[in-house]
């Protein structure tokens, strides 16, 4: 459920929490079940609260995507995550790590994900803003690809990309949706990809 308001909040701890319950409902009920009332009730503010915060629906939507993409990278980019500085092994641990911790702690995470991707395909002025927002993952990939010694890390980085995306939405809402890798598994599949991609 929603998290709920336990008192007076600063600016910055409502917009947090205004964002995380539009995020809860967007796992919850859909795209359709979002709206400025529905985050009200179920955060406890205030009817109006939302509204003054984000006057239409695109900024409400630009403020789930903004504080989806935090937690994400809380996720994704841990301080403990290795740095994949160590080559191909580095990147091992850092992706298989990162993607079990994504699959076995974060799934709503990944329902917003797509319930905003979709959305975005139908905004053009959503779009722009998902992408500029989801662009800041995608320099740390390619330093990755390129630690491990990829001479083509861009390219890499979005084959990695489309692996990842494919597991994670067949894990979450697809028909391994009740079977998660471990992060064994994981680290097995990204080696196959990896070496298959890095090594003569």
């Amino acid at each position: 459920m929603p998290a709920r308001s336990t008192g007076s909040t600063n600016s910055t701890g409502r917009s947090a929490l205004i964002a995380d319950t539009a995020l809860a409902l967007l796992a919850e009920r859909g795209m359709r079940g979002l709206t400025h009332r529905a985050v009200d009730e179920a955060a406890g503010l205030p009817q109006g609260s939302t509204s003054n915060h984000a006057r239409t629906r695109q900024a409400l939507l630009e403020a789930a995507v903004r504080r989806l993409a935090e937690r994400e990278a809380q996720v994704l980019t841990p301080d403990e995550l290795p740095d994949g500085t160590g080559g191909v092994d580095g990147v091992l641990d850092a992706l298989s790590l990162a993607l079990h911790r994504y699959l076995t702690g974060h799934r709503t995470l990944l329902v917003c994900r797509y319930e905003l991707a979709l959305e975005a395909t139908r905004r053009p002025e959503l779009r722009a803003f998902y992408d500029r927002t989801g662009a800041a993952f995608r320099e740390p990939l390619v330093a990755l690809m390129r630690g491990a010694g990829s001479a083509e890390p861009e390219r890499h980085a979005l084959s990695v990309v489309a692996w990842c995306e494919g597991l994670m939405f067949s894990c979450a809402v697809g028909s391994y949706h009740a079977s998660v890798p471990t992060r064994s598994e994981l680290r097995k599949g990204f080696g196959e990809l990896l070496h298959g991609m890095l090594c003569p």
